[in-house]
């Protein structure tokens, strides 16, 4: 059996510890403590809540909107920090090989949302082998609109940088607001039908947990 996303997580948090300098898994674990402190936002998006369109660009900067991606079934819409994230390849890429050939049953299919801007989505499609559509959220605004935006705190911020990861630099606009790890899955009237906002970044949605929402929607 394939192991789960959370497994496979663990063992890059288990590398990084060993790998990364003490200061900066310091800054990272801290970081952490205090998402999960903070919890899901009280203005996080919720089922039964109509989400309002947007219109993103894909990966080869062709936009798309919520409306076309409904059109023929329910959409299952991945916000991830960006293609520099470890956590988030990981997860991109077990949606890829263990969640994409099922959608079909289920007549939905896939997209993943980044505030990285639309060549840098690419990068990361082609990086993972991804078969899904990759749009980009500039300043992380769709993210904003549905309450799982943040902003980096500046010592995080300082510490990306000492591995070679400058958010300004990477992300559209220049902006550092990431969105949540967050999976929804959204019906044809564009109602959400199921949400999971992980406080944790390195946590992510499982391929079963999105396949038993996607079974109660029949």
């Amino acid at each position: 059996m394939s192991p789960s996303i959370r497994e496979q997580s663990d063992r890059l948090k288990a590398a990084a510890a060993e790998r990364l300098p003490a200061d900066v898994v310091a800054v990272f674990d801290r970081s952490v403590r205090q998402f999960l402190a903070d919890g899901i936002p009280a203005d996080a998006i919720r089922v039964g809540q109509r989400m309002e369109s947007f219109t993103l660009d894909d990966a080869t900067g062709t936009p798309v909107t919520l409306d076309q991606l409904v059109s023929a079934g329910p959409v299952v819409i991945v916000f991830y920090r960006g293609g520099w994230c470890p956590y988030c390849n990981v997860a991109l890429r077990t949606y890829q090989q263990e969640l994409l050939h099922r959608l079909g049953e289920f007549g939905a299919r896939l997209v993943a949302v980044s505030p990285q801007p639309p060549d840098e989505s690419l990068s990361t499609a082609e990086k993972a082998g991804l078969e899904f559509t990759v749009l980009s959220d500039p300043g992380s605004r769709v993210a904003d609109r549905i309450g799982i935006a943040f902003q980096q705190a500046d010592e995080v911020l300082a510490a990306q940088r000492t591995l070679g990861i400058d958010l300004a630099r990477v992300n559209a606009e220049g902006a550092t607001r990431l969105p949540r790890p967050t999976v929804l899955i959204v019906d044809r009237d564009r109602r959400v039908r199921f949400v999971d906002v992980q406080p944790d970044y390195t946590a992510r949605t499982e391929v079963a947990d999105i396949l038993t929402a996607l079974t109660a929607l029949r």
